[in-house]
C-alpha cells in the first residue's frame, strides 16, 4: 500500500488535503492550551487514519540539545494523542528531527517561532495500483469576475515550475501578466495563491534547492505574490500558502509531463 496524506480542515470536515502543526515557546516542549484544543480536534476524526509525528526546533543554541528538544516535543504530542484517539486512528511514528527541516531563514522572531513546531501528517492508505487523475480547476482567465464566488478555486494554466525550484517555466510568464491585468482592473479582488509540488510523498513539502528551506510549495506561491507586488498590486490583496504534495492532479507521476502538472500554483478568490 502507498501512503497518502489527507487535507485537514479542522473547523469543517475531512474533505480535502493538508497537514497540521503544533507550535512551542522557545526552549519548551510543553503543550499550550491552544495546542491541546487543536489536538483534541484531530483526535476526534472518524475516518480510518494514520498519524505520523515529526518534532522540530529552531537553530538557536546547541545542535544536540535542539535534537533532544525536538524529540521531547514529538513525544509530548504523541503521548497526548494516545489518550484521545479512537480505534480508527493509529500512531505510526514519532521522530525528532532537530534543526534539519527548517522552513524559513529564521531571520526574525516570528520566523524562528514557525520552526519551533511539531508537524502531524494525517494519512490514509491507497491500495496498490490505485491512481488519481482529476480534472484541473477552471482557468482563472476563462471565468468572468461577475460569475466567481468567494472561496472558488481556479487553475493558472501554463504556470508550472522547474523541479525543486520556485522558478516558473517561461511559458507561464504571459499568463502571470494576464493575472496582473485582471487584479489591476478589479481593485477590490483579493486572492490566495496555493502552491503545490510533485513526487515527494515521504515529506509534507519539498526542499527549495535555491533557498535550502523545506517549504517549496510556499516559495512557489510566494514567488508569484512577489511578482504581482513588484508590478504594483498591494501586498494585502495577496496571500501565499503552501499545500505540499497533498492535492495532486495526477498520482503517481510516471512521466515528466505528470510531474510538471503537479508543480503548480492555484488561485482561490478570497474577496470580491
Amino acid at each position: 500500500m502507498k501512503y497518502f496524506i489527507l487535507f485537514l480542515l479542522i473547523s469543517v470536515e475531512l474533505n480535502a488535503q493538508t497537514l497540521t502543526s503544533i507550535y512551542f515557546s522557545n526552549n519548551s516542549s510543553e503543550l499550550t492550551k491552544e495546542s491541546k484544543i487543536k489536538l483534541d480536534s484531530i483526535a476526534s476524526l472518524k475516518s480510518k487514519l494514520t498519524f505520523r509525528i515529526f518534532g522540530n526546533a529552531n537553530p538557536l543554541g546547541n545542535e544536540e540539545l535542539n535534537k533532544n528538544l525536538s524529540e521531547k516535543r514529538a513525544k509530548n504530542v504523541t503521548d497526548y494523542l494516545k489518550y484521545k484517539i479512537g480505534g480508527n486512528i493509529s500512531l505510526a511514528s514519532s521522530v525528532g528531527l532537530g534543526i534539519s527541516k527548517q522552513i524559513n531563514d529564521n531571520s526574525t522572531e516570528n520566523l524562528l517561532a514557525k520552526n519551533r513546531r511539531v508537524d502531524i501528517f494525517i494519512e490514509k492508505f491507497f491500495d496498490k495500483g490505485e491512481k488519481i487523475s482529476r480534472s484541473e480547476y477552471p482557468s482563472f482567465f476563462d471565468v468572468k469576475i461577475s460569475q466567481m464566488k468567494v472561496g472558488d478555486t481556479f487553475s493558472l494554466p501554463d504556470v508550472n515550475f522547474v523541479g525543486g525550484r520556485h522558478v516558473w517555466l517561461s511559458k507561464g510568464t504571459p499568463k502571470l501578466f494576464m493575472l496582473f491585468e485582471i487584479l489591476k482592473k478589479n481593485p477590490t479582488l483579493e486572492v490566495e495563491l496555493q502552491g503545490h509540488i510533485c513526487c515527494d510523498y515521504e515529506n509534507f513539502d519539498g526542499e527549495d534547492l535555491d533557498l535550502k528551506t523545506f517549504n517549496l510549495s510556499f516559495t512557489r506561491a510566494n514567488a508569484i505574490k512577489n511578482f504581482l507586488i513588484k508590478m504594483g498590486i498591494e501586498p494585502n490583496r495577496i496571500k501565499a500558502e503552501g499545500l505540499g504534495h497533498l492535492n495532486p492532479v495526477i498520482y503517481p507521476e510516471l512521466t515528466e509531463k505528470d510531474m510538471s502538472k503537479n508543480r503548480r500554483v492555484e488561485i482561490v478568490l478570497a474577496k470580491k
